[in-house]
């Protein structure tokens, strides 16, 4: 009874991490998105540079 109850365990924390992992890979894609636009949609200063869109 043991042994079924650990191999349950183990796949309920293998899914849980695959679901897991599978959010963290389309919020990191969605931020890379968002990072490039930053760099194409940049306005320009009145000197005419472009400016930092980040604040760092």
């Amino acid at each position: 009874m043991a042994v079924v109850l650990l191999v349950l365990l183990l796949a309920l924390v293998l899914f849980g991490a695959g679901f897991a992992l599978d959010v963290l890979w389309w919020l990191a894609v969605a931020v890379l998105i968002v990072w490039l636009l930053g760099f194409v949609m940049r306005g320009t200063t009145s000197h005419g540079t472009r400016s930092r869109w980040y604040r760092w």
